[in-house]
């Protein structure tokens, strides 16, 4: 009999039932305040009991018309406010030095019998007092509409004292590759605000797309916000000043600012559309459509370039009243500035030793202009090379290192790095997830992130600003799909970010995002769900098969179906592991008690027979074949003949390989030393598959980025013909092949473990 279990699952569920004795009585706040004291009784909200404020300041006036909004929207509750220091029933807000903490944003809320009174450092940090208060409520509270009874507004009695960890905490979000709605950037922006979280950083240019109107330069956005599609169509569109103008405002009323970025030097193809005259070469150019790095950038050598940027940055920092700008600063390529006379010259003017001085010159200068208008420069790590602007912010992004130059040299830092801060990376298994740009990064990860490395010193240390999570939106078309993968990744960081280090506690977070699920549902939130199973999709018995199902989310249900149809509305409930004796597949869903589901995972469950494998005497190597051209499948070169052939020692992509586009089939023979169950695993970008005995056992076929696929066979003692097939489509290139089997890890095939199809044919001929 064969058994899947989880057992990283199996331990996550007993340690949630621990922390859910511990916690029943406790509050569910996310981020996790600093410091909670609940005691009996409670606060009942009502009509006859207004918002007291303790002064007319005007920022505090918005946080309290935020809280009528929401009790107005949600339960149809409409308070008064008044402007005085009343100690009566109520709801009290007020700005007042607290004596336990100088943190601008710290504050304190104290429910009684009698009244919820917050207290903040600030406007801002009263606002997120609120944020907490309306946690303490039902989650209906966030909901568009009036579903909650005046009854129903009930506040425990507590204590709550709170401060964030950082000053910065902030979300990213791209819109040069694809465009959203003012509506859902507004949407995006509650989501930053109801996580305490402080800055939205707009990504408004890119090679893709330029999506903020500038007036003085009407092509940018007539010619440099469209783009054409491969189905011969096109696709933009931008944001006017006014929109701008809209959002911006909106966030101010949440406490959120709003950071713009405007790339340069390089991400700048859509702004070179429209006025080639600032390029190295004059272009022309137009509006790209691949992703990844573009040679063509900004020219530093005419100062036609910087007339240009001053003048759309000098309208770009009237939109946007926040004293950080992002510049960008990223991924600029130096080719057209090594052959581009005007830009040698300047080097040589200039006295610069080479190009990677002339883009921190380039940088340096757009600070000086910057810094006129009040505003402080931000870009990413690259602005390191060839020397850091004098008073600039470095935003981390190719793993800590850049962020730990930067504080050592004293310069403030914001740490938002791969490995832990970009949200555009698969959460789970890809089969199971929409397509994505690659990489790998589950909830548990970014909980786990640390921003201020070790090492630094205290004064090094209080330049990290805070944390950042990415939202590229290259594989993200949809809104839908842009809460999918924001969400609840925004909840861990968020957490990461204000919360004392020594309270975060991953099992306790889980517990405390039953709740926080619940009012994302409320806020109609296309938030991910962990699917079913953890790993494969399809797998190999040989008599008896046990399917174990879990469910990370409490009070969620797994549904399923053995029939081929949508277990989500028809499905039966998982109560019990399934135990599966023919071929079968099964179809499974987690689905919230609201009704929103996981993806659909489909598993393949194949009952096979241990087949015996050849003897041969070994002849090293793995044979390829090299097909030369443009292919968006593995099967797209299945009947063309090879440009050339060669042999390496493991599979993978041969070193000597031309670069470009291409195709490539690689043979060889697996030795098996022990019969059973056998799992193989491709990492590929782009498609790959993977064929044992001919039987296709890994299909990670189509364009995409770094993903790993795997499928299982039943192989007997003996060596097993494979054949991996793969196509490169441009940019990045991977292949990878390991395996697992009874009492073997998952490793790479050893070269000892392989045989050439020369081994084979010499033996057949023997036999």
């Amino acid at each position: 009999m064969r058994k899947l279990v989880n057992y990283g699952y199996l331990l996550l569920a007993v340690v949630m039932i621990i922390s859910c004795n511990r916690k029943k009585s406790e509050v569910q706040i996310i981020p996790e305040p600093a410091f909670t004291s609940i005691s009996g009784g409670e606060y009942r909200i009502s009509s006859v009991a207004p918002i007291y404020l303790g002064s007319d300041d005007v920022d505090l006036n918005m946080a309290a018309l935020y809280l009528q909004e929401r009790l107005s929207i949600a339960a149809g509750l409409k308070l008064d406010t008044k402007v005085n220091n009343a100690k009566g029933k109520g709801i009290h807000l007020s700005i007042d030095q607290l004596t336990f903490s100088e943190n601008p944003d710290a504050y304190e809320l104290i429910v009684t019998g009698n009244s919820a009174r917050i207290t903040g450092n600030s406007a801002r940090a009263t606002f997120y007092g609120v944020q907490t208060l309306l946690q303490l409520l039902p989650p209906e509270i966030f909901g568009p509409k009036e579903s909650l009874e005046a009854r129903q507004l009930v506040l425990p009695c507590v204590v709550i004292r709170d401060e964030p960890r950082y000053s910065w905490r902030g979300m990213h979000l791209d819109v040069g590759r694809h465009i959203y709605p003012v509506e859902f950037v507004k949407k995006y922006i509650d989501l930053i605000a109801m996580h305490k979280m402080n800055v939205f950083h707009w990504h408004l240019t890119e090679d893709q797309g330029w999506r903020i109107e500038i007036k003085k330069y009407p092509l940018l956005t007539e010619i440099g916000s469209i783009r054409k599609t491969a189905e011969g169509g096109t696709y933009g569109g931008f944001y006017t000043q006014e929109e701008i103008k809209e959002v911006v405002e909106y966030a101010r009323t949440r406490f959120v600012d709003v950071m713009p970025e405007i790339e340069l030097p390089g991400h700048s193809v859509a702004a070179l559309a429209g006025y080639p005259d600032i390029s190295c070469t004059g272009g022309p150019f137009e509006v790209r459509t691949a992703w990844g790095v573009a040679a063509d950038v900004y020219c530093a050598g005419k100062e036609e370039t910087f007339d240009f940027l001053e003048n759309v940055l000098a309208e770009v920092v009237e939109l946007f009243p926040f004293k950080y700008f992002h510049i960008g600063g990223d991924e600029c390529p130096k080719t057209r500035w090594e052959e581009c006379p005007d830009c040698q010259k300047r080097i040589a003017d200039e006295g610069l030793a080479d190009e990677h001085e002339l883009q921190s010159w380039f940088i340096q200068r757009i600070e000086k202009f910057l810094q006129s208008k009040n505003r402080r420069l931000v870009g990413w790590d690259e602005i390191l090379e060839g020397g850091l602007a004098p008073e600039a912010t470095v935003m981390s992004w190719r793993g800590v290192a850049g962020g730990i130059q930067a504080a050592r040299e004293l310069h403030d830092v914001i740490m938002s790095p791969t490995s832990h801060c970009y949200f555009d990376f698969y959460q789970g298994e890809p089969m199971y997830e929409p397509k994505a740009i690659g990489g790998f990064l589950p909830m548990e990860k970014v909980y786990s992130f640390e921003p201020t490395p070790e090492g630094l010193s205290p004064e090094e240390a209080k330049h990290i600003l805070g944390a950042q999570g990415n939202l590229w939106t290259e594989y993200i078309p949809t809104t839908d799909q842009a809460e999918y993968m924001a969400l609840p990744r925004m909840s861990a960081l968020a957490e990461v970010v204000w919360t004392p280090v020594e309270l975060r506690d991953y099992e306790l977070f889980l517990y405390r995002m039953k709740a926080h699920y619940h009012r994302l549902d409320e806020m109609d939130v296309n938030y991910r769900i962990p699917v079913p199973i953890s790993s494969g999709n399809s797998f190999v018995f040989l008599r008896e098969f046990t399917l174990e199902l879990h469910k990370a989310v409490d009070g969620a249900k797994i549904l399923f179906s053995t029939d081929g149809t949508d277990p989500s509305e028809t499905g039966q409930e998982y109560v019990e592991p399934l135990i599966i004796t023919e071929d079968t597949r099964v179809k499974a869903v987690i689905r919230m008690p609201s009704g929103h589901t996981s993806s659909t995972i489909d598993i393949k469950l194949d009952q096979q027979e241990i087949v015996a494998g050849l003897e041969l005497e070994r002849q090293a190597g793995v044979s390829y074949s090299y097909y030369p051209g443009s292919f968006k499948s593995v099967y797209d070169f299945k009947d063309l003949k090879p440009e050339s052939y060669g042999t390496i020692a493991v599979p993978g992509i041969p070193e000597d390989l031309p670069k470009g586009t291409y195709g490539l089939v690689e043979r060889a023979y697996i030795q098996i030393e022990r019969a059973g169950i056998y799992r193989f695993f491709t990492l590929s970008d782009d498609g790959s598959v993977l064929i044992v005995r001919g039987q296709e056992v890994v299909n990670n076929d189509g364009m995409h980025g770094g993903k790993e696929i795997s499928g299982e066979i039943a192989l007997g003692q003996g060596w097993h013909p494979i054949e991996l097939r793969y196509f490169q489509a441009g940019g990045g290139s991977l292949l990878e092949l390991e395996y697992s089997g009874p009492n073997l890890e998952k490793q790479n095939i050893d070269e000892e473990n392989l045989a050439s199809f020369t081994s084979a044919m010499k033996m057949m001929k023997l036999n």
